[in-house]
């Protein structure tokens, strides 16, 4: 099932375009032609990732683990979990809008929390743990090349993450080349990288 995830985004951005729409929600936080624009109007228009209200989507807010993995979660196609039980001692809300994505997710092997018990829905989604939840969606694809980052060593849990979205061109380092892994991911970046990957499907 997931080797065939970016597949089905990819179909679903091919007939998307093929449909002239206007901007999803016209967010008046969301300038025309900022790097992340397409990426935002595309995850708002195909319902995988709400604005914070009628007219704003928040792009430099920081995106939470709960909100990461329901994004991804969504952009699959909501499946549901085999489980109705939730494995972690801070999801327990069968009503919370992250609790069936992150039943899928742990399930998926996406997530494993930040503990035996705990997920840590409302802590910050960190660069790392972003590009750790794609890469684990796509099957845990072994990239040609080694993260060119000075901040990243073989030895990281993930490296290999890191170095497939580096090659497939869905994440890109910072300046001084820099990844930054344990920098907050934005709500920005986490729709690009999903548009990213997406396209590279």
């Amino acid at each position: 099932m997931k080797r065939r995830f970016f597949a089905l985004l990819l179909a679903l951005a091919i007939t998307a375009a093929l449909i002239p729409t206007a901007f999803a929600a016209a967010f008046t936080d969301v300038p025309e032609g900022a790097w992340y624009a397409d990426a935002v109007e595309w995850a708002s228009r195909k319902g995988y990732a709400a604005g914070t209200s009628d007219t704003t989507f928040s792009p430099n807010t920081d995106c939470t683990r709960a909100q990461c993995v329901t994004f991804l979660w969504r952009a699959h196609n909501k499946p549901e979990p085999k489980s109705t039980v939730s494995p972690f001692t801070d999801v327990t809300d069968p009503n919370a809008y992250y609790y069936k994505a992150v039943l899928w997710a742990v399930e998926e092997g996406i997530t494993t929390g930040t503990s035996a018990t705990t997920f840590s829905p409302n802590a910050v989604c960190t660069r790392a743990q972003a590009v750790t939840f794609l890469w684990r969606a796509a099957e845990k694809p072994e990239a040609a090349v080694d993260a060119p980052f000075t901040d990243v060593k073989d030895s990281d849990q993930f490296a290999g993450a890191v170095a497939w979205a580096y090659q497939e061109g869905i994440a890109q380092g910072k300046p001084g080349a820099a990844f930054a892994p344990s920098s907050s991911c934005s709500r920005a970046t986490i729709v690009t990288f999903l548009y990213r990957a997406a396209a590279e499907g």
